[in-house]
């Protein structure tokens, strides 16, 4: 087919259904199927139904104005064939009863299995069985539904002009425009008031565990791919990139981190475009793009969508600090369905335009080094004899590394052609043998599962009613595994190309020459290396590089002594090249997008300041202003509107240490005079003012059996039976059955295409908007990224352990909120239960309370050098996946937390723990330590004993243990305060017995912890420390 035959199959493929088919069925006489998308049935399908089976209705014109001439029968086989293999592998079937209706044979769903959702309208989680009751919705009039979808998809169209003939209709603009937008239905076109509901109205009101949004997406994925397909096969297509944590790790300042997490989130966007544009977003399983910043950018630069479409949006007009624009969004792999014939040439396109959008910028960020130089016109031609540009060229060569694995669903074809029923498994068994074993004639793999064993068959009720029956689609979670294992296997094989990288290294990576304009200073040693304007430059024996340039003109690029290679070059010129590319759309953006520790030790500081007034001196405020560049603020702090007019003046108070830090020789002498002038900002100018607060905080939180998840195998938990996909209304009647459909009711579901759908699109909105507004809004943090079940956070050391708590609250949905009777209010907080989540209108789905996350917390000083942090964030969080324990009395891994605390004075403390009670025991502790009713000599001498105590156990030694720790922390506390002094002890006690033998370390490393992190909070409430202590260790 040509392509915009493939866009005219999709755009069909997206009306097969109406959207509002769980709202009107089995309440409107004309029945969903002549609601108001299969009322373009009398057009599109003139030739396939009988004469008046299609009422007249104001319906007819959304038809007219796609397919003035009816839908051809090719695309009509098409798509039928895209809806039976998506309905099979999407969800549960039902009994099917053929019925004689005059002159033809007709299925139906007998009364006993029918729904009537409006009446009783529930969702099912589909990775918890979790039920959400919405209550009742019968008052809303199904016409009233049916006029009003029709409104709302007849402007889209009539808005891009598919009124015309079809050779006049953008046919990719029209697919995409229903993509992108069917599911957010205008708040002038919803009088039913349906609100965020609407985009989870399910596909299938018996097993509402996914929406018709899914559905869709899914039928126009497999129809895109028939229809590119001279064969008219599909297959799955997997693409990876990397390297991933090497990558992001090379970092000597937070502005590092940032950009190589959100370059790495760039770049696989830009590995994912060419099949977009070929085939739409819609074919990309994993992850779901609707609503992800860039690809909107996308929408709305290149394909053209009108732009007032994207108003409200929250990534139009936000200043940086609040843009989603500038947190990365995208993990490094994805998952398709292409056309089987053309899914190499279209991996290959991925490889190479990823490569070739990566060597223009970095010959880009060639250009703006030599710029700022002056070693190059700005705006001149490139000079292709500059050696930097060949070393451009040479150290991007393969670079990213692209891995992509196909599998066509050739291997399973259908033994009966005409219904795609009965798939032969002979090929799939014979590709999987040598993952599995050398037999390829024996079952392996799902092959071999019982959930195969049952869905292979033809099933029917006792009665002789039609149940089930296979089609290639049921087969997708062995295409699935098999697709993965062959990934695996493309992962293992490294192939390369050896350079030749002669000069000085760069001093970030170690691994090739760092960028010059002339080939023979790279052979200039460190010592000869210096700038005109660092003070001891003699001619003829130091010698200017382009980076010493750099550390003269622009010493945000580089620090002095910093010489950088090509990819270290690119991520620290990442933040202004993103900043200038977006510059349009977005609020008060300066010439870079800065992230700072200084601003995250200091947020809490910050916010108090603006809540004075933002007090400052004449003096003051002109060396605030004065600082060249504004950093990041917490999106708590830039979102309050009353403070947009000292927004400008509290970004650039961080900025006054890093500038200092950057330009001085001196550099701990610079810095610490500027954090006095910041300190008398913030603080005031008395000397017992609080000090500035030096710690700060990274969070890094992982989904547990993530893999496992998305592979559907129990071990995560996540795989519930058949018979709990079902709505509660008709489970009694599966319940009851016996034989193969006992055995169908209590199989756990295998995974299917719907499922990764809803997992993607769970963890986008985790990940886009949840996670975003507990780190920023609910709390001072910065989000650095936040990619599916991955999060990366900065956040002040008060903030980590509540940010982190909710977090993974948030994953799973796990609360006690009241969901439903909030539906259709904007409610400025997170509201989370039964798996889902509620926020500013937005109904969404979460992970459910089966999934789990592990998560590590380092809590640093501002000038630990960074690279440290992030390895000892790594280990936090392995150190949280590996914390062994009994729950339940069985041995548990995962689903904890790590928190290690680096201190200045090089000293380290570390502690594990469960979610929920042993966590928020610790938050109890610090803000009892960090009372000033409290001595610190409570957790000094209670270390003291705890020292030469022998191992404890059994009940006499706790409650021994009890008794003194109480004593101790009496002794050292307030009268007011002695009461919670004694029952916090009795918690210490009774959660560290928990763990055996090991409760006196325990006990000490809670005590540690908690102790050091409620001084910190004590030092930016008071200058000095706390007399009664005595040979304290000071951090």
């Amino acid at each position: 087919m040509t392509d915009t035959r493939i866009w005219q199959t999709k755009t069909a493929a997206r009306l097969h259904d109406p959207a509002e088919k769980a709202l009107v069925l089995l309440r409107d006489p004309a029945g969903h199927e002549n609601g108001t998308s299969l009322a373009l049935a009398r057009l599109l399908y003139a030739s396939e139904l009988p004469e008046g089976s299609i009422p007249p209705g104001p319906e007819g014109a959304l038809a007219f104005a796609c397919f003035r001439e009816g839908i051809p029968r090719e695309i009509y086989e098409i798509i039928r064939r895209a809806d039976w293999w998506a309905s099979a592998a999407d969800r549960p079937q039902w009994p099917i009863q053929k019925i004689r209706l005059e002159d033809r044979e007709v299925h139906a769903i007998p009364p006993e299995a029918q729904v009537r959702w409006a009446e009783s309208p529930v969702l099912i989680h589909p990775l918890s069985g979790e039920t959400a009751d919405l209550k009742y919705l019968g008052h809303v009039d199904a016409e009233q539904i049916k006029e009003h979808s029709f409104s709302h998809f007849a402007d889209l169209l009539q808005e891009l002009g598919a009124g015309g003939t079809a050779a006049e209709i953008d046919w990719r603009k029209v697919a995409l425009a229903l993509w992108r937008f069917g599911p957010e239905i205008r708040e002038e076109k919803d009088a039913a008031a349906l609100g965020e509901l609407w985009k989870l109205l399910p596909a299938d009101t018996r097993v509402p565990d996914h929406t018709i949004w899914d559905h869709l997406d899914l039928v126009s994925a497999f129809a895109g791919a028939f229809a590119g397909d001279a064969g008219k096969q599909a297959a799955l297509l997997a693409v990876s990139i990397g390297p991933v944590q090497s990558f992001i790790a090379a970092a000597r300042k937070t502005e590092d981190l940032w950009a190589g997490s959100h370059l790495l989130s760039r770049l696989a966007w830009e590995t994912m475009k060419p099949l977009c544009e070929e085939l739409g977003p819609d074919a990309i399983l994993f992850p779901r793009l609707r609503g992800i910043p860039q690809a909107d950018l996308w929408l709305l630069e290149e394909i053209g969508l009108p732009e007032e479409w994207f108003k409200g949006q929250p990534w139009r007009g936000n200043r940086p600090d609040a843009n989603p624009l500038f947190a990365a969004a995208l993990p490094n792999r994805f998952v398709a369905v292409v056309p089987a014939s053309r899914a190499e040439e279209i991996a290959r396109k991925c490889r190479d335009h990823v490569r070739q959008w990566l060597l223009e910028l970095g010959l880009k960020t060639a250009d703006r080094l030599l710029e700022e130089a002056g070693l190059r016109e700005k705006g001149a031609a490139r000079d292709e004899s500059v050696y930097a540009y060949a070393q451009v060229r040479r150290q991007l060569k393969d670079f990213p590394e692209v891995h992509w694995a196909i599998t066509p669903f050739s291997l399973a074809p259908p033994q009966k052609e005409e219904k795609q029923t009965d798939p032969d498994t002979t090929g799939l068994r014979a590709a999987m043998a040598p993952f599995f074993g050398p037999d390829g004639n024996k079952d392996a793999g799902f092959l071999a599962s019982p959930a195969w064993k049952v869905l292979q068959k033809h099933i029917d009720w006792p009665d002789g009613t039609a149940f089930f029956d296979p089609n290639p689609g049921v087969l997708y979670p062995a295409f699935y595994e098999l697709n993965e294992r062959l990934m695996a296997a493309a992962k293992s094989v490294r192939p390369f190309t050896q350079t030749g990288e002669e000069g000085w290294r760069c001093t970030l990576t170690g691994e090739t020459e760092w960028l010059t304009h002339d080939r023979w200073l790279l052979t200039v040693p460190k010592g000869q290396r210096r700038g005109r304007k660092d003070g001891v430059f003699r001619e003829g024996q130091h010698h200017e590089t382009l980076w010493t340039r750099i550390a003269d003109n622009c010493p945000a690029w580089a620090k002095k002594g910093e010489h950088l290679g090509a990819l270290p070059a690119i991520k620290r010129l990442w933040p202004a090249l993103f900043a200038e590319e977006v510059r349009n759309h977005t609020k008060n953006i300066t010439d870079r997008f800065v992230v700072s520790t200084h601003a995250m030790a200091l947020a809490h500081q910050i916010r108090e300041w603006l809540e004075r007034g933002a007090p400052l001196t004449k003096e003051q405020r002109g060396r605030v202003e004065s600082a060249s560049s504004r950093v990041a603020l917490p999106a708590q702090l830039a979102a309050r509107a009353e403070w947009q007019d000292r927004m400008d003046l509290a970004a650039r108070i961080p900025a006054v240490i890093e500038e200092a830090r950057d330009k001085a020789e001196d550099e701990d002498g610079a810095a610490e005079e500027a954090r006095k002038f910041v300190r008398r900002v913030l603080c005031g100018e008395d000397e017992d003012a609080p000090q500035l607060e030096t710690y700060y905080a990274l969070l890094l939180m992982d989904g547990d059996h993530m893999g496992a998840i998305l592979s559907g195998d129990e071990e995560a938990g996540t795989s519930i039976p058949f018979l709990e996909s079902f709505h509660p209304q008709v489970r009694p009647l599966l319940a009851n059955a016996g034989g193969l459909l006992r055995d169908y009711a209590r199989q756990p579901r295998p995974v299917s295409p719907n499922r990764h759908l809803v997992i993607s699109g769970a963890l986008n909105d985790f990940s886009q908007a949840v996670a975003p507004w507990i780190v920023e809004r609910e709390h001072a943090g910065r989000l650095i990224y936040a990619g599916g079940d991955d999060v990366l956070a900065m956040l002040p050391a008060a903030d980590a352990l509540k940010a982190a708590a909710r977090l993974r609250a948030a994953y799973s949905g796990e609360g006690q909120d009241q969901l439903s009777e909030k539906r259709g209010e904007r409610w400025a907080k997170l509201l989370l239960n039964k798996g889902f989540a509620y926020l500013n209108g937005r109904l969404m789905r979460m992970m459910g309370p089966r999934a789990t996350a592990s998560c590590g917390i380092v809590i640093a000083h501002h000038q630990t050098p960074l690279s440290l942090v992030l390895r000892e964030l790594r280990q936090a969080e392995r150190a949280a996946k590996n914390f062994r324990r009994s729950v339940d009395g069985k041995p548990a891994d995962r689903n904890a937390w790590h928190i290690t605390v680096l201190k200045r004075s090089g000293g380290r403390l570390d502690l594990s723990g469960d979610w929920g009670p042993p966590l928020e025991l610790l938050r109890e502790l610090i803000e009892f330590l960090a009372s000033p009713e409290v001595s610190r000599r409570a957790v000094y001498n209670s270390l003291a004993w705890l020292h030469d105590l022998p191992a404890v156990d059994g009940e006499p030694d706790r409650l021994q243990l009890g008794a003194m720790l109480a004593y101790q922390m009496e002794r050292q506390t307030d009268r007011p305060l002695k009461p919670k002094a004694r029952r916090l002890a009795g918690k210490l006690v009774d959660e560290v017995m928990r763990h055996g033998r090991d409760a006196v370390a325990r006990l000490k490393n809670f005590l540690t912890v908690a102790e050091f992190l409620a001084r910190e909070q004590r030092a930016s409430r008071r200058p000095a420390e706390d007399a009664a202590v005595a040979g304290g260790e000071r951090a």
